[in-house]
């Protein structure tokens, strides 16, 4: 059967509200200053398909938008991005979550959600609109709406039945916590998870990426990336462990790295590029993305990535 989208993501979709250069001392009663703040469309799936589209990929999304003015930014932004918005779900009961993250001058962050983030829609209720996708990317396991084991086995299980190679990536809980355990019977369909360093000790506490990602090829995940932030990032599965150091950029703001790294090595996986050679794409496209504030600001195209990986080799 044709497929009709390269990449298919599937997740949250909201507004981030990033303020930069926080000062924590008040000008008055109830007045405090940052150096900047700035409104960016954000999300897993979001960004997963953002960036995929500037990649080149014919990219869709299957997410839930309230119908607000935060819901039409983001909606608009995707449009304008390339993206295949068909899929994209607005019921009148929903409210668009917004995220305020205080970000660090060395682009670490802290983030704020709130009731709207634990809004659970049910991407199980359109699985035809996995079909078509030769790539579906789950954003993201273990938040909502993958909070749930059901929801993810159902999802996970219609896009491998349709042929698509299934991606994960995850993220730390803040509303419902589970274990990898409680997803047991979803991790065999996934070919790929792809949890940063923090991630895989919560979900797997042992004393080295390597360790953490062997518990997860345990439970039946295929191949395993684990990103180490400035470490760089590695990959393992069952025949080989890949470790590849981190791209050296000024890092302005981390948010939606790993979005922009996971697009990145799916683009390239579809081009036909092995492992190995996807992974170093994957590096550098999150290495651009730190480089300015917002998680979609950086990234401008599949021209750019090899840009820098050219200049990367020749450092």
């Amino acid at each position: 059967m044709s497929k009709t989208h390269d990449v298919m993501s599937v997740g949250t979709a909201l507004v981030d509200s990033i303020i930069r250069g926080f000062d924590p001392t008040p000008v008055s009663a109830a007045g405090y200053r940052a150096a900047s703040g700035t409104l960016n469309v954000g999300g897993e799936a979001v960004n997963t398909a953002l960036a995929a589209a500037k990649l080149g990929a014919r990219a869709g999304i299957l997410c839930a938008l309230g119908r607000d003015a935060a819901g039409d930014l983001v909606e608009e932004t995707l449009r304008r991005g390339g993206v295949d918005v068909d899929a994209v779900v607005r019921p009148g009961d929903h409210s668009t979550p917004v995220t305020t993250m205080f970000v660090a001058d060395d682009g670490s962050r802290r983030s704020i959600t709130n009731g709207a983030h634990r809004r659970n829609f049910h991407p199980e209720r359109y699985l035809g609109c996995l079909t078509g996708a030769r790539a579906v990317l789950l954003g993201s396991l273990f938040r909502a709406p993958f909070d749930d084991p059901e929801i993810v086995l159902a999802v996970a299980r219609a896009a491998h039945d349709s042929g698509a190679l299934v991606f994960a990536d995850t993220k730390l809980p803040n509303f419902r916590r589970l274990s990898l355990a409680d997803l047991s019977r979803a991790l065999p369909l996934l070919e790929y998870v792809t949890p940063n360093e923090d991630e895989a000790r919560f979900y797997a506490p042992a004393a080295s990426p390597e360790a953490m990602a062997d518990r997860f090829l345990e439970l039946g995940v295929k191949n395993v990336i684990v990103k180490l932030g400035p470490g760089g990032c590695l990959l393992k599965n069952a025949e080989a462990t890949v470790r590849l150091p981190a791209c050296r950029v000024r890092a302005v703001d981390a948010t939606g790295a790993g979005d922009n790294f996971l697009a990145g090595f799916v683009c390239e996986l579809l081009r036909g590029s092995p492992p190995e050679q996807a992974l170093r794409f994957a590096n550098a496209c999150g290495a651009v993305c730190v480089t300015a504030a917002g998680a979609n600001t950086a990234l401008r195209s599949r021209d750019q990535v090899l840009a820098l990986l050219a200049e990367q080799e020749s450092l």
